[in-house]
């Protein structure tokens, strides 16, 4: 039988010698000698190259059901808080993995669930992973969605999930950081005891705020809090100011941007807009965003604002996520959860390590029908480091800022101030409490002066303390003039 030269070639006969190899081909003679050899460690080589080249295996899942806001899958083995995409035949939708129960994951989309199909195949979404420092245990946070951070955010409108909304185009290259942070040990924080000037009389003089200080804005609805937080947010002395608008109506971004923060201010601020009409995850990433931009100006030695507008629209919608996966509620429809999220939001805020940065934060609380006993009220007065609650009856009377005095208050504040100051705002809080406790008595002309002299002095002033509670909106007033105009105030009682 003949073989042909082709058979030759691609079966090429085995020898079997074996000698020393030869430098100059970087072979071993054995192989020069054996083309058999040669050749397949050639096919070898080439497909190396290939399976090199090739994309790794893939581990996907698959939906099973959709209820209301809440995707199931199967077939996934994924941490809680951790991405993933579910992917259509048009387009992709980036979820959450919010709780699982065995098998099952329990998915959060980010926009709502039109468009899925039975059987969408879900894929983890890969995210940058922060290397443990030695001392620290790796966390599930670390695994958990970064989002930009740093110097390119300045000026800039974003959502929930760090995509820009204004028409300035993508945001360039830069850091990221975890939504959720490690936090700070408690007794690494340095202390509160430098006044920030926040540019409001009232709350310089009466209720004095502390660079790291986090404070609640009580209100209800339609008592001025967005132009009291306006007023902060231009007059505060800060680096950088950041403001989430979590939960809000859509029309109220673009006012405060304009109308309230203007060019000037936007310049040194960050937007993180997350409207009421978006899913509620975004309003939870929207809260956590905001917070994760505080935190690396923070870390880079800056003073930050911090303006949260609201922290119960934050609370809503951590009980929407946590009522559709099944978690019982338990204080007026609220679950466990949303009580426990709180304070792990609040508590990243506040001053950084010594000689370090700072967040200096306020957070409005919705008090509905002005109930200040509402559960997130009453959670969150306990969590903050003070609390400013505006009176629906001062805005009925067009008292501007609706400050009320009596029943607000900073915790900060006596290691702020002088104790002579201290003394004369006691003073200042006690005849305007025993006034408005005696007004209805006043006016109908049944008090006879001489009775109560400490009345007497509160009648005697109470004009003039009221009109030292009002401002324009459109006035600073710093702390140094504050502070003299308050002087000046008990100056004229002598």
């Amino acid at each position: 039988m003949t073989i042909g030269t082709d058979m030759l070639e691609e079966n090429p006969p085995v020898q079997s010698e074996l000698s020393a190899s030869d430098p100059a081909t970087g072979h071993d003679e054995a192989t020069i000698r054996n083309p058999h050899l040669k050749y397949w460690q050639d096919i070898l080589e080439v497909n190396r190259e290939v399976a090199t080249q090739s994309p790794p295996l893939q581990v996907s899942g698959h939906l099973t059901k959709v209820t209301g806001l809440v995707m199931e899958a199967v077939g996934l083995r994924m941490a809680v808080g951790s991405t993933c995409i579910v992917q259509l035949p048009n387009h992709q939708v980036e979820a959450e993995v919010v709780g699982f129960s065995g098998e099952k994951l329990f998915l959060m989309p980010e926009i709502d669930v039109q468009g899925l199909v039975p059987g969408a195949r879900v894929i983890p979404f890969e995210t940058a992973r922060n290397k443990a420092t030695p001392g620290q245990h790796r966390r599930a946070a670390d695994l958990t969605r970064h989002l930009p951070v740093g110097e390119i955010l300045l000026g800039r409108v974003l959502d929930g999930a760090g995509r820009p909304l204004d028409q300035h185009g993508p945001l360039a290259d830069g850091p990221s950081a975890a939504l959720q942070s490690r936090p700070i040990n408690p007794l690494d924080r340095a202390p509160i005891k430098e006044v920030l000037d926040v540019g409001v009389r009232a709350i310089n003089a009466l209720l004095t705020v502390g660079r790291g200080q986090r404070m609640g804005l009580f209100a209800g609805s339609g008592v001025g809090k967005s132009v009291l937080l306006g007023m902060m947010a231009r007059y505060t002395t800060a680096d950088v100011i950041v403001v989430g608008l979590i939960g809000e109506r859509g029309r109220e971004v673009k006012e405060f941007i304009t109308d309230i923060l203007g060019t000037e201010g936007l310049k040194r601020a960050v937007v993180v807009a997350a409207p009421a009409d978006t899913s509620p995850l975004i309003r939870l990433q929207g809260a956590a965003y905001a917070t994760t931009i505080a935190e690396y100006f923070r870390d880079q030695g800056k003073n930050v604002l911090l303006i949260m507008d609201s922290l119960t629209r934050y609370a809503m919608a951590q009980r929407e996520i946590a009522l559709a996966i099944g978690e019982p509620p338990a204080t007026k429809g609220y679950p466990p959860s949303v009580f426990a999220k709180l304070p792990q939001l609040v508590e990243r805020a506040g001053n950084g390590i010594e000689r370090g940065g700072s967040i200096t934060a306020f957070y409005t609380v919705l008090t509905e029908g002005d109930d200040q006993q509402d559960p997130i009220a009453d959670s969150a007065r306990a969590i903050l480091d003070g609390h400013i609650v505006l009176s629906r009856r001062l805005v009925e009377q067009g008292h501007y800022p609706a400050i009320d005095i009596e029943a607000s208050i900073s915790r900060a504040m006596n290691n702020l101030v002088s104790p002579g100051h201290f003394t004369q705002v006691q003073h200042f809080k006690h005849l305007y409490a025993h006034y408005q406790r005696n007004r209805d008595l006043i006016n109908v002309g049944a008090y006879v002066n001489g009775s109560d002299p400490l009345l007497d002095e509160a009648i005697m002033m109470h004009s003039r303390l009221s009109q030292f509670l009002k401002q324009d909106m459109y006035v600073a007033d710093h702390y140094a003039e504050s502070m003299d105009a308050f002087a000046a105030l008990f100056e004229q009682r002598k």
